[in-house]
């Protein structure tokens, strides 16, 4: 039954944590990126911004909209364009 001791200590303190009697062990954030500044910043259109991240036009709209934002890979990526707006070129080529 450890496994379910695990689980239930775990859950008891996110209980504390968000009832805020405990202070959380770790916080990760991520810095949501400015989609359409950075592609603005690139004077690219929706589409060609689409086609070199290999994602849809629908997704580059939504995250412009913030109704989604960029997670994992695509976020990493964006971060990176957002840095060196040359590394934009350099996956364009691929």
């Amino acid at each position: 039954m450890s496994i379910f001791n695990d689980l239930k200590a775990s859950l008891e303190e996110a209980v504390a944590v968000e009832q805020g009697n405990k202070k959380a062990s770790r916080v990760t954030s991520y810095e949501i990126a400015d989609v359409k500044a950075i592609r603005a910043q690139l004077n690219v259109s929706q589409v060609e911004f689409a086609a070199v991240l290999g994602t849809s036009v629908d997704t580059i709209k939504s995250w412009e909209k913030k109704r989604r934002n960029p997670t994992g890979l695509a976020a990493k990526v964006l971060a990176t364009i957002k840095d060196n707006p040359a590394m934009y070129q350099e996956l364009a080529n691929h």
